[in-house]
């Protein structure tokens, strides 16, 4: 019989600085602040330069292929690393001159190299933040944590899109890239505030401590065969093909119902889930750690059905804005969820950023998937029967959680 290998050493309670702490808040808020310059503002500013809708297509595309293609790469290049914050700091820094490139040099041949760049750094900063997050807290206090980057990243997004949104209307949708290369600045000075020393590196790749190396436990291939990683990242990829088409499609039904407040409408939309988010995240991480995930992921995925339904029946505008506090439950639950379950399953296996890496994968070919169908959907068949689709989508998600995902908190 063989010897069977020691087990994995207890972790001892980790505690990093108020100094690190907060310098990981800001740096996640001050990110989705240069993230969100990436977004519409893009096509806005093309177009004023004259490009045609092709090449905004294809710039725009480029980003999506690069961002899909680049989920498992990017997660193994962070497990590979041996300092996330080195990792992190040279991809800020790429979106920061990639942001410059946009603003000075607005030809074809400049922003597609930038768009490229811009994907690729994105499919490591991810990971990065993760890795940090697992380093600096352990996997006791993870959820938590993670409900914290949730709230800053929500911050983060609201308050960027303001600013940019009055930059570009006082002085130019050129003004957009122009701050958001300078919020680069403040995000890598936040980077510095955390404390290398207490970033531990096997922890942050969920790897642990053995008196033995395991190495089968270690492989890679021993991680993709995980049943509940497979379950799980089949879950988010029928969540976000119910997902990523709804508030697109809403917002072609709201501008043909309303056309005067479409605009207001639309940014009431985006900014009511991120108020949830902000203020929910938090607890949510803390519910993950005494209710459990598979509760919070079945709340989330009703939240979705319940959401594709109101907005397949209801006909009133302003009560739509209503419904989108549906999305913000959702938003909440996921943004803690994702990086949380990922991290139990791939506890002990040394590749944490990969595992996110699958997940993430899945997430883009949902993601992907899910416009173009429900655009057909709604083309041939009416905007409600597309609605009750992606409602059925996610309530498939709901029976997949339900019926096999199996729990994966840790017992301490």
């Amino acid at each position: 019989m063989p010897p069977i290998p020691d087990p994995p050493k207890r972790e001892e309670p980790h505690t990093p600085s108020r100094e690190s702490q907060r310098g990981l808040d800001w740096f996640i808020f001050f990110l989705a602040d240069v993230q969100t310059g990436f977004g519409p503002f893009i096509a806005v500013y093309l177009t004023t330069q004259k490009w045609t809708q092709v090449e905004i297509g294809f710039v725009l595309s480029i980003g999506g292929i690069i961002g899909l293609l680049g989920q498992m790469p990017g997660g193994a290049i962070v497990d590979a690393a041996r300092s996330e914050r080195i990792v992190a700091g040279f991809a800020v820094a790429t979106i920061g001159m990639s942001a410059l490139a946009y603003a000075l040099w607005p030809i074809f041949p400049v922003v597609t190299v930038a768009a490229t760049f811009h994907a690729l750094a994105s499919c490591v900063l991810g990971p990065a933040i993760a890795a940090i997050s697992l380093g600096l807290v352990g996997p006791r206090a993870i959820g938590e944590r993670l409900g914290r980057n949730a709230r800053f990243a929500s911050l983060g997004n609201g308050s960027a899109a303001a600013l940019m949104g009055i930059c570009g209307y006082l002085l130019s949708s050129r003004s957009v890239f122009l701050v958001t290369f300078i919020l680069a600045i403040p995000t890598l000075l936040s980077l510095s505030r955390i404390r290398e020393r207490e970033i531990d590196i096997a922890q942050a790749h969920g790897a642990v401590k053995r008196e033995v190396p395991d190495k089968k436990a270690t492989s890679v291939w021993s991680l993709v065969r995980q049943r509940p990683l497979l379950i799980f990242a089949g879950g988010m990829m029928l969540f976000q093909l119910a997902n990523a088409a709804m508030l697109p499609l809403m917002a072609g039904v709201v501008t043909a119902r309303s056309s005067q407040w479409a605009t207001m409408l639309i940014a009431a939309c985006i900014i009511v889930p991120q108020a949830i988010v902000a203020l929910s995240s938090p607890s949510v991480g803390r519910k993950a750690q005494t209710w459990g995930r598979r509760p919070l992921l079945l709340i989330a995925f009703g939240a979705l059905a319940v959401r594709g339904l109101l907005f397949a029946t209801v006909h009133d505008p302003y009560l739509l804005v209503v419904v989108q506090v549906l999305d913000g439950i959702t938003a909440a639950v996921f943004s803690v969820m994702v990086p949380l379950v990922v991290a139990d399953v791939a506890f002990g296996s040394g590749h944490f950023n990969l595992a996110q890496g699958i997940v993430g994968t899945a997430v883009g070919i949902g993601a992907s998937l899910s416009t173009v169908l429900a655009g057909y959907v709604s083309d041939k068949l009416g905007s409600s029967v597309a609605f009750m689709g992606l409602a059925g989508v996610a309530a498939l998600g709901l029976l997949l959680i339900w019926l096999i995902m199996p729990e994966t908190r840790r017992s301490e």
